[in-house]
């Protein structure tokens, strides 16, 4: 007789990373894969000095992110016309279906975010926009000149 498994809590201990379809490096957290969440999934990034993911957008989650330590920007909006700097201790949320392009404008500071999703599986409804990847080349000069 095959019983369905009864939901239970679990332990995620730091270790396993992966790479995402936007090119950044996850640290495995929460996921349907690895603890059966129906709900939710989160991870811990690392985006390298100068790093950049592809743009792209999430077509049917929601995210949160908490940046832990050092500056993320990002690029966003239907044109990505749009900028945010987001800097330890703030929060970034995006919508399901906003194209976003996120970086690092640092060229020695490590920038360090816990991010949570609304879909357990993590890169199922990640889409690519190759056509949006050269509308900002140089995001960290684009950043620099801003603040200057």
């Amino acid at each position: 007789m095959n019983k369905e498994q009864k939901p239970t809590c679990k332990l995620i201990k730091p270790g396993e990373s992966y790479t995402g379809k936007q090119t950044f490096t996850y640290f495995a957290g929460i996921s349907a894969e690895n603890t059966g969440s129906r709900g939710i999934c989160m991870h811990l990034l690392t985006i390298p000095p100068g790093g950049r993911a592809k743009a792209h957008l999430h077509e049917n989650h929601e995210t949160a992110i908490y940046v832990l330590s050092g500056e993320g920007c990002m690029w966003y909006g239907e044109n990505l016309e749009e900028h945010l700097v987001s800097k330890a201790g703030e929060y970034v949320y995006i919508p399901a279906g906003v194209p976003h392009l996120p970086y690092n404008p640092s060229e020695t500071e490590t920038c360090t975010a816990i991010i949570a999703r609304t879909d357990p599986n993590e890169q199922e409804s990640v889409v690519l926009l190759p056509e949006m990847d050269d509308l900002h080349e140089s995001a960290t000069e684009a950043t620099r000149q801003q603040r200057e």
